[in-house]
């Protein structure tokens, strides 16, 4: 695919066929490379999976984008957030990561932020949108966390809500990278797709089933997703621990 498409002129892709992008993550832990270790190969791939996704959107417009998985465990938080602060170090490219996985939140716990008044609360109309939404401390990068926990969170997820939402976010943002629940066991995931401008899968390498991938990216088109494509994590062996041909670091005086 060549560009974030809108869901009315949407194809019908072959799953996991030849028009779909897929970009490898060669990370073997879950790990905020990119914050951590910014100059290493890991942290790379998520730059080149930004760069895909910024070539997939030429006209540079405003774009919310679903991370998602078929099953829990495949690594799409710790992908949404590296993307997200791959995101953040361009210039000019205000960056808003969501963590609408209202069932296990997460993301406030990764980036060692406390929890406070999120998603669920704006959707509720306890709290404006302006409020939620927090600096993360990290340049460029802003965080609406979780908020209050719900005994069915399936129930604020409402078309309405979600495009109400969508919209006033990209009217501060340049992307809005969205976290949510794995697709198979959960509805929230669909329900999100099927208004973002776009869907990408974190596939856990030699962990995740194809069958569970086919059906769970089904799923998603079926309510109208826009689904750009995979990203596999956890690919061992091609990495600079095992092949010193793909270290290339920035020299230093004492080098």
């Amino acid at each position: 695919m060549s560009r974030f498409r809108s869901r009315s002129d949407q194809a019908e892709p072959d799953v996991l066929g030849e028009d779909v992008l897929v970009v490898v993550d060669r990370a073997v832990d879950p790990y905020l490379v990119v914050f951590h270790d910014p100059s290493s190969f890991r942290a790379e791939q998520f730059r080149a999976l930004r760069n895909q996704l910024i070539a997939m959107n030429p006209d540079g417009e405003s774009k919310t984008l679903i991370v998602a998985s078929a099953v829990k465990g495949e690594g799409k938080t710790v992908t949404a957030i590296n993307l997200a602060l791959a995101f953040a170090e361009l210039e000019r490219h205000p960056i808003c990561l969501v963590d609408a996985d209202l069932r296990e939140p997460s993301v406030e716990e990764y980036l060692n932020l406390n929890p406070a008044p999120g998603l669920s609360d704006v959707l509720l109309d306890r709290v404006p949108l302006r409020s939620a939404v927090r600096d993360s401390g990290i340049r460029n990068l802003s965080v609406l966390g979780a908020g209050t926990r719900l005994g069915a969170p399936s129930e604020v997820l409402s078309v309405p809500r979600i495009e109400g939402l969508f919209g006033s976010l990209k009217e501060r943002f340049r992307y809005v990278i969205i976290d949510t629940p794995p697709v198979l066991p959960a509805t929230d995931a669909s329900v999100l797709a099927a208004r973002a401008d776009g869907t990408l899968f974190a596939v856990r390498l030699e962990y995740s089933a194809k069958s569970h991938t086919k059906e769970a990216i089904r799923t998603v088109q079926d309510l109208g997703a826009n689904v750009l494509g995979v990203f596999v994590t956890e690919v061992r062996g091609s990495d600079p621990d095992h092949d010193p041909r793909l270290s290339y670091r920035m020299r230093t005086h004492e080098d």
